[in-house]
């Protein structure tokens, strides 16, 4: 049966290279009913109606819009932060990231060279989570998810060369080992992608075993993945106990690591595996629409 499905993915999967533009919102599908999250949209709307000056409860209110899938109101909302607070990086990393969601890649790299240069000399800051991980730890920072955010934009137009510039600057704010490993791992594609395998490989050997982390295994598993070059016979078997956000960001690499080890037909059936998925606005599904097109 597993084999049936692969197969039912991959002819799907040839016909169905999917076109990568800016869209003007997201589908109705993914917007959510979860009474929990529109309760703290709700929440965040009162208090930032209660201080409007107050730039945190400006950027938690395009947040929350962001989180339930309403991502031109949170653009809408961020763009009116720019407006009013034009020296704060903040504004523009996150509208770029909801422009980034609704695959207007060329707006979010402008948002995102612009916050680059608004931060630049400047100290970090860690980052709130909206979501939070298990240990409710933060594991990146303004200034990481500028250009993480920059780098996949980049990588998203097959900018391969820029991406790395960003991802290496990337690595060198990565302060923690979540946010290496994720970062590592998107510049480590960007120099496969540009046939740069010596400078992939060293990369490589700086993932070590046992690394602590909180959030970020996928990416560490596909690290280990490409280090220990098993030969996969039947992709869907390594996709089939991941869930839903775990399938996304496992099943893109596993495809990418499929194609790079020359197996292109497994590496189509699984990106479209991906796309079948609910997680439209997740970094796997974005690169696996723009793997399709290959």
């Amino acid at each position: 049966m597993k084999q049936v499905l692969l197969l039912f993915a991959l002819l799907i999967g040839q016909k169905a290279m999917a076109q990568f533009s800016c869209v003007t919102d997201a589908p109705a599908s993914i917007r959510s009913n979860n009474k929990t999250m529109l309760a703290k949209l709700d929440t965040a709307r009162q208090q930032y109606l209660q201080d409007s000056s107050n730039t945190d409860k400006l950027i938690w209110l395009g947040r929350r819009l962001a989180y339930v899938g309403r991502y031109q109101e949170a653009i809408a909302v961020f763009t009116k932060g720019i407006e009013r607070f034009p020296k704060d990086a903040r504004m523009l990393r996150h509208r770029g990231h909801r422009y980034l969601s609704l695959r207007c890649i060329d707006k979010a790299i402008a948002d995102f060279e612009a916050a680059a240069k608004l931060v630049n000399g400047k100290p970090d800051e860690v980052e709130p989570d909206g979501l939070p991980n298990a240990q409710n730890i933060p594991t990146s920072t303004l200034q990481t998810n500028i250009y993480y955010h920059l780098g996949l934009a980049h990588y998203l137009q097959k900018d391969y060369a820029a991406a790395e510039k960003a991802y290496q600057q990337c690595l060198k704010l990565s302060k923690n080992p979540d946010m290496y490993v994720a970062t590592a791992y998107w510049r480590y594609l960007t120099l496969r992608h540009q046939q740069k395998d010596k400078a992939a490989a060293k990369l490589l050997n700086t993932i070590k075993p046992n690394m602590p982390l909180i959030e970020n295994e996928d990416y560490f598993a596909l690290l280990q993945l490409f280090q220990q070059k098993p030969s996969i016979k039947d992709p869907a078997d390594m996709l089939e106990q991941k869930k839903e956000l775990s399938l996304v960001s496992y099943g893109y690499g596993l495809g990418e690591y499929c194609w790079l080890s020359g197996q292109t037909d497994f590496a189509k059936a699984v990106w479209q595996t991906v796309l079948q998925s609910s997680q439209w606005s997740a970094f796997g599904y974005l690169a696996a629409t723009v793997a399709l097109t290959r």
